[in-house]
């Protein structure tokens, strides 16, 4: 008679059900979400509401509204195409400094770590009197020498922050054009391009991001600063600085009219700067 030998089969363990996306994942987006918000509105916003010089005193501080939902101000002029106009200088006029300012900085850098000598020397000469000067003194400087001309601001912050740009990549690239690898992809003849595209922007790329989101949440608040205390825009050109210091001292009779520019300001720092360190933490 044979016998049968019963062995145990393992447990079937059930498949995990998907998940739901968790809140801690759906707070991860709510700053790209929001970034995307303010960037729809500053870009579409001009479109529907074109001028944002358009007065009507009839509708002096008259409240929001469903055709204007944040209201008129004392010229009874649209405030949400003046925001929207606004939300358009600001982001655009800083993403142009700190475009340029990274371009000049990084490339002065790379220039000064690659042939070294007195080029090096002028260059870090210059880099230190700059620093030695304060970055809102150097904007108000080339300020004062226009009358809130839009090309003065631009060129004050971009010639404020170049200079972080060049300390960091010329220290940085210093020790990277001098390893091994890229010596060895010199005698190789593999050209300048691959090496900054193999060996320096993997070590520097993030680095540089990373500058160039403080970079523009500074030139953001920079430009309203300087509107906001009178050496910035100019009117009737609608700016965020410009906006609160109208509204401000008609705060009692219509206290929705700074409502608007801070609300951008304020979630356009905390955005960038979330998204900053969500990148880092990644």
């Amino acid at each position: 008679m044979s016998t049968t030998t019963l062995t145990a089969s393992p447990p079937v363990q059930a498949e995990p059900a998907p998940r739901a996306p968790s809140s801690r994942h759906r707070v991860r987006w709510a700053p790209a979400l929001l970034m995307l918000a303010i960037a729809a509105f500053a870009l579409i916003g001009p479109l529907v509401w074109r001028d944002p010089a358009h007065q009507e005193l009839a509708r002096f501080l008259e409240p929001p509204s469903w055709g204007d939902p944040l209201g008129r101000d004392h010229l009874g002029r649209s405030v949400a195409a003046r925001l929207a106009h606004a939300t358009r200088l600001s982001l655009g006029l800083g993403a142009l400094c700190v475009a340029v300012a990274a371009l000049v900085g990084s490339g002065l850098g790379l220039l000064a770590a690659r042939l070294g000598g007195p080029v090096d020397a002028v260059l870090r000469s210059i880099s230190e009197v700059m620093m030695a000067l304060p970055a809102m003194l150097v904007v108000l400087l080339v300020a004062a020498f226009a009358s809130g001309d839009l090309w003065t601001l631009y060129a004050g912050m971009a010639i404020a922050q170049w200079i972080e740009y060049f300390r960091v990549v010329r220290a940085r690239s210093g020790v990277l054009l001098s390893g091994p690898a890229v010596e060895a992809a010199r005698l190789l003849q593999l050209g300048p391009l691959h090496v900054l595209r193999r060996h320096v922007w993997p070590e520097l790329g993030g680095l540089l991001s990373t500058m160039a989101t403080f970079g523009l949440v500074t030139s953001i608040l920079t430009i309203s600063a300087l509107s906001y205390v009178g050496v910035g825009v100019k009117p009737p050109r609608a700016d965020l600085g410009l906006m609160l210091t109208e509204s401000f001292p008609l705060y009692h009779e219509a206290p929705w009219l700074a409502l608007g520019p801070v609300a951008v300001l304020a979630l356009l720092t905390v955005s960038l700067l979330t998204l900053r360190r969500q990148e880092e933490n990644a």
